[in-house]
């Protein structure tokens, strides 16, 4: 589905984020992209959205080359994933319901999509009692909760999760994996960026560890080795 062919990215001749990145992610896989902080975890995402161009080498999507791509066709390629980041990025004045009927809105969904769709993907993440709520009256969790219904609504091909519990204690975090686990099960590839050992060692999925900017382990059995 997703395919790195030999990938730089230079900034500067001092600053290379990405050296050489070749590696392929499945239909249906879940994978944990792990490194320390520099190591070139978020360049790698944005390369997937299409949001940072590569200095050599390609990014296909189904044998598409992104970087290819006019603006009307990364436009449409972009709502085909679905995002999730570590401060939630909902609009505080809106209610939780209003939050992701924007994300269906700004995709052409029908009114008549919006209604029945957003409660169902509440039900999905276990927050139908806060449909008509603010963030400002939601536990951080429950933040997470809503930013990850706003990211499936629209039942995208891939789930881009960036530190999704990066802010969140122990047991949030865990629903948040979990519900990750069940996005998976229903056959939407998760591509989860983490510096949370416990997490990676628990799913038992492909891990790919990052370093200075290079691929230096990609392991299949699912265990967080630095």
């Amino acid at each position: 589905m997703i395919y790195f062919d030999k990938v730089s990215k230079k900034y500067s001749d001092t600053s290379t984020a990405l050296e050489e990145i070749t590696i392929s992610v499945e239909p249906k896989e879940f994978v944990s992209i792990v490194g320390h902080s520099g190591a070139g975890k978020t360049t790698l995402l944005k390369m997937i959205l299409g949001e940072e161009s590569p200095s050599q080498g390609s990014v296909y999507f189904e044998s598409v080359n992104i970087h290819k791509l006019g603006k009307h066709d990364i436009n449409k390629y972009r709502r085909r994933i679905g995002t999730v980041f570590q401060d939630f990025r909902l609009l505080p004045h809106l209610t939780v319901f209003e939050n992701i009927a924007f994300a269906m809105e700004a995709s052409g969904r029908s009114e008549e999509d919006i209604a029945s769709d957003v409660p169902h993907v509440l039900e999905l993440v276990n927050l139908s009692d806060k449909i008509m709520s603010f963030p400002r009256q939601l536990s951080g969790g429950e933040k997470q909760r809503v930013a990850i219904a706003r990211a499936i609504v629209n039942q995208p091909d891939i789930i881009i999760a960036d530190e999704p519990t990066g802010n969140l204690d122990p047991i949030s975090s865990r629903e948040i994996i979990d519900i990750l686990q069940k996005i998976n099960e229903l056959g939407t590839v998760v591509i989860l960026a983490t510096h949370n050992k416990e997490i990676v060692d628990s799913l038992g999925k492909r891990v790919i560890t990052m370093e200075k900017g290079k691929i230096i382990r990609d392991n299949k059995k699912g265990k967080f080795v630095m």
